[in-house]
């Protein structure tokens, strides 16, 4: 069905311009096509990041957005150094400790953009 198919990751932004300050200054991405005052796409990896403007930003409660690491410890001390914040859990069924919940098949860790969406940090085991 899907053979020749990909995928294209979708952020939303109500700031593009402070977005892509975020994306570019702290994540280290870089356009893949040449931005327009509406949206930007990148490229991390084999996968396409579209960040978009609407009003729409931050009202996800979940997750939107994860990058998989072999190196999760050096990227988030990275991130840190930009001054990156990774979130507290403590539900049941997940909790993190200095930012990192240590789960069945992962270490992941989150933390928010300029927009408040959430993103994710996660290494396999």
């Amino acid at each position: 069905m899907f053979e020749d198919a990909h995928g294209v990751a979708v952020i939303a932004a109500s700031d593009l311009g402070r977005a892509r300050g975020f994306y570019e200054g702290v994540l280290g991405l870089t356009p893949a096509t040449e931005p327009s005052e509406e949206e930007v796409f990148y490229r991390l990896g084999q996968t396409q990041v579209l960040l978009y403007r609407t009003g729409f930003a931050g009202t996800a409660k979940n997750t939107v957005f994860a990058i998989e690491t072999p190196h999760l410890d050096r990227d988030m001390a990275a991130l840190r150094e930009r001054g990156v914040r990774f979130e507290e859990y403590d539900f049941p069924g997940l909790r993190t400790v200095d930012g990192v919940a240590d789960l069945a098949t992962e270490r992941a860790a989150w933390f928010t953009d300029t927009e408040g969406n959430i993103l994710a940090l996660s290494e396999r085991k």
